[in-house]
């Protein structure tokens, strides 16, 4: 194995990383609001009143 080949495998895995970390990063950014969100739809389903404003 050359070091070619070695510094590629390291490129290629750092990115892999790095793209799964802003995935995961971009996921848990918009988490409370997708919650927030199905919250308002079972409380629109039940037929509540209320909520957190317009």
């Amino acid at each position: 194995m050359s070091w070619d080949s070695v510094l590629l495998a390291v490129l290629a895995v750092s990115g892999c990383v790095t793209l799964l970390l802003t995935q995961v990063d971009d996921v848990l950014t918009r988490l409370p609001r997708l919650i927030r969100s199905w919250r308002n739809v079972r409380r629109e389903l039940r037929g509540e009143e209320g909520g957190d404003g317009p």
